[in-house]
């Protein structure tokens, strides 16, 4: 009698979020209770993971982010903490910052125990870490959509005036139709969409524009 090979059926993994794609919906308990992506609906969200509570570089950023959290906040912006501690975990850390660092923790940290929201959002990664999320950064405009995502190996620290300058330079490209260059602050220089026929290129040329060439061109704001 002959056998037929068995054959296995496996889910594909789920789409992860991309530049431009609508942020995966979550409700999730938290430092502040249940919370859904959606009670910030209108507002800037940047949504961070980390490791693991009580360990050296995760307290660094959150120490760092907790301090600056009025410029964000100054900017529109909802932070948005999460890992796959639980919320008593949570609570004891962000008690034990404000005690060793004397800094109050006012943002939601996500208690995401069943992976859920790290899952969607792609925050496990095996090769890294099979049971903790990895460090990561979503920045959600205020229409839902992902605007931008960095991923970062444990090891190593963010860096949160980037994140603050992130914000900054597409609340500002939003704004005006313009693009931000290399190191970019506010306040500088922004760059000029490139024309898209000959004849704006030739008027390019004659624009009061800081133009380096045709397709090269900065202004003031």
């Amino acid at each position: 009698m002959s056998t037929q090979p068995q054959t296995t059926t496996q889910t594909p993994p789920a789409q992860l979020p991309r530049i431009n794609d609508m942020a995966p919906p979550f409700e999730a308990k938290s430092t502040h209770g249940v919370i859904r992506l959606s009670d910030f609906s209108g507002k800037w969200v940047v949504l961070f993971s980390h490791p693991a509570n009580f360990t050296p570089v995760c307290t660094t950023e959150f120490v760092e982010f907790a301090n600056r959290a009025e410029e964000f906040k100054r900017l529109g912006v909802q932070l948005i903490g999460l890992s796959v501690d639980s919320v008593p975990a949570h609570i004891a850390w962000v008690r034990n910052i404000e005690q060793h660092f004397g800094v109050r923790v006012e943002f939601p940290v996500i208690a995401d125990l069943d992976t859920k929201v790290a899952q969607a959002y792609g925050l496990i990664h095996p090769q890294a870490s099979e049971t903790a999320t990895v460090r990561a950064v979503f920045v959600i405009d205020p229409k839902g959509l992902v605007r931008a995502i960095v991923y970062y190996p444990l090891t190593t620290g963010r860096n949160v005036d980037e994140f603050l300058r992130l914000v900054e330079a597409l609340q500002t490209t939003d704004a005006n139709q313009v693009s931000t260059p290399a190191n970019w602050k506010p306040g500088e220089d922004v760059i000029v969409p490139p024309p898209q026929t000959i004849a704006d290129a030739e008027k390019r040329l004659q624009s009061e524009y800081e133009v380096t060439d045709w397709y090269f061109a900065k202004r003031k704001l």
